[in-house]
């Protein structure tokens, strides 16, 4: 059996986001494990399931007895849903991968939106070598001593570093970014990827210093290259 690893839309409609294989696979299923139930709902509703929507399963992450793979171990395939973008990266739902993997079934991942894909192809920045850091600390000090590091892990390895924030900090990042980055290190900040209001500018921190406006409370991700 097989647990299909399902991206979902960063934004706007999952059909214009999705492959036509991906919504025939995803309409094949009746069993899925997902982070939140109710925006799970309106996903699978959006792709047109060929059954009503009560009639699917659907498991919450986390919950408590639940058992995610117990449909693969029945011989039913099984679907993996992320809140946006591709599940398992950043995504609580790399355990139920870990837990596929561990007894031996089948994991296959589904074409779709990666926010940190797609940040890094617009970016102009080394696509060669590129590590994802997750979050930084939230404490502006330790924040700060993690930027210093990835620079300087950037400016060794050649290597672009990428990082995400929650919407309402980053602000607060952006700021520790200017703060203690070195003027010719080159910083992308790419917002509300796939969205009408997306943005994606790369500039050197010092351009950023003199030209930037708060990003607000708006999906962010920040790609960092240092070169020596």
């Amino acid at each position: 059996m097989i647990l299909y690893a399902i991206p979902t839309p960063l934004g706007g409609a999952a059909k214009d986001a999705l492959s036509a294989q991906a919504l025939e696979t995803i309409r094949g299923l009746k069993d899925f494990v997902v982070e939140n139930a109710k925006s799970a709902r309106a996903f699978l509703a959006e792709v047109g399931m060929p059954c009503p929507i009560r009639e699917i399963s659907i498991e919450v992450l986390g919950e408590k007895n639940a058992d995610p793979l117990e449909p693969l171990r029945e011989g039913r395939p099984l679907g993996l849903l992320s809140e946006a973008g591709c599940p398992a990266i950043a995504d609580p739902g790399a355990a139920v991968v870990e837990a596929a993997h561990r007894e031996g079934f089948r994991v296959m991942p589904l074409v779709g939106p990666s926010s940190i894909v797609l940040a890094l192809m617009a970016s102009g920045l080394e696509g060669q070598r590129f590590a994802f850091c997750g979050y930084l600390p939230r404490e502006k000090a330790d924040r700060e001593r993690r930027i210093r590091e990835l620079e300087k892990r950037s400016r060794t390895e050649d290597e672009t570093q990428i990082f995400i924030e929650t919407p309402y900090r980053s602000d607060a990042l952006l700021d520790s970014l200017l703060e203690v980055g070195k003027e010719s290190t080159r910083l992308c900040i790419a917002t509300d990827l796939t969205l009408s209001s997306e943005s994606i500018r790369t500039r050197s921190i010092e351009g950023w210093r003199k030209n930037h406006r708060p990003i607000g409370k708006r999906p962010t991700v920040f790609l960092m290259h240092a070169k020596s």
